[in-house]
């Protein structure tokens, strides 16, 4: 029986939990960013990144199929040993952990800047992770039935972002590739820290209760992540200038104000109100990341006194760093940076060191 039978998830869960890993705050500034780097065709940079994505999230599906009883901190003791896979451990807690930590920064912020102007922002950050220690504390199979819970509450939700549509100049999209394609594969990057959330496939494969449906599920979420990236830069895109886009740091909260509904007279704080629960989705799997990682680095299997341990710390870093917008921009070109290597070239690096083991290792047992 796998060790990890108790926790197990739907396919559904799969999915969501990958996709809410992916769509959080970078929506808002999304098509102001593409729009810098590559024009009206930041769209196609969108596609590009969507197939590197996909290549990179079927490449981790692939070594875990190799070993399926296995999450990354298992496999990099069956691969290093005991001492190196431990050892290689603790850089991928951290990498969780300082996702985590932009995320809920960046939040907070947004936070303070719609509903609590006047609110000290670690006032902030304990109301925004109360919730988040029921639901992280409870495990990954709770984590997925909440994930599935706020998708199917929210997804109607970017569908009124078409009400503007009757506004757009869909003229701004043309000429396609009207600069070449170079400010194109720019603008790939940019996509990166929109796509991120997808490497989570490191530890949650082995609770999947159907593995067969592995590639179907990943490839489903990071369908559904595209459709909305791809929705909001194209409204986006039309409803503003090419030029004027790029005066507004988040487009799409720009784009909120101009909906203006009879029987509603602030429809973008609604809006901003209830998307914090789409918001939650992004930075809860880091936090059962860091949580599981770390029980697995030290033997344990309770997970509240590390849960604790680790919501009053972000707690006490909001309370002594009090972050700002500009901090948290570095921060978000940091883990970008960090998560190119982590998420796109680490699973290539390792299905192919995997390749080679069990070529050995089959040669060694002749």
């Amino acid at each position: 029986m796998s060790k990890y039978k108790r926790n197990q998830i739907t396919i559904m869960q799969f999915i969501f939990i990958i996709h809410g890993s992916q769509v959080g705050t970078g929506v808002f500034s999304l098509p102001r960013t593409l729009a810098e780097k590559a024009g009206t065709d930041g769209w196609i940079s969108l596609l590009i990144g969507y197939c590197v994505n996909l290549i990179a999230s079927i490449t981790i599906i692939k070594i875990f199929e190799k070993y399926p009883e296995d999450t990354l901190p298992d496999l990099l003791m069956r691969l290093f040993g005991k001492f190196a896979g431990k050892v290689m451990s603790i850089p991928i807690i951290a990498y969780f952990a300082f996702f985590a930590w932009t995320i809920l920064s960046v939040t907070m912020l947004f936070i303070k800047q719609w509903f609590l102007q006047m609110t000290p922002d670690y006032i902030v950050m304990v109301l925004l992770i109360i919730p988040g220690f029921f639901i992280v504390g409870k495990g990954l199979h709770a984590l997925g039935r909440y994930a599935e819970l706020v998708f199917y509450m929210t997804f109607w939700m970017f569908f009124l972002l078409l009400i503007p549509m009757g506004d757009s100049n869909w003229i701004h999209l043309l000429p396609i590739i009207k600069e070449g394609w170079m400010p194109i594969f720019n603008g790939v990057k940019a996509t990166t820290f929109s796509f991120l959330g997808f490497e989570i496939v490191f530890l949650i494969y082995p609770f999947l209760q159907k593995k067969h449906l592995a590639v179907r599920g990943i490839v489903i979420a990071n369908s559904i992540t595209l459709f909305i990236y791809l929705g909001v830069t194209f409204i986006c895109f039309a409803y503003f200038s090419p030029d004027g886009i790029t005066e507004y740091n988040e487009p799409l909260f720009n784009l909120l104000k101009m909906i203006e509904l009879h029987f509603l007279e602030r429809f973008d704080m609604v809006f901003l109100a209830l998307y914090l629960f789409v918001i939650s989705t992004a930075w809860l799997p880091y936090m059962y990341g860091v949580v599981f990682s770390t029980n697995h680095l030290l033997g344990t299997k309770k997970p509240t006194p590390i849960v604790i341990t680790l919501f009053v710390s972000i707690v006490i870093c909001t309370l002594f760093l009090h972050p700002s917008w500009n901090q948290t921009g570095n921060w978000v070109l940091f883990i970008s940076t960090v998560g190119i290597g982590f998420a796109y070239v680490f699973p290539i690096l390792l299905y192919l060191y995997v390749s080679i083991y069990n070529r050995f290792k089959r040669s060694d047992s002749l």
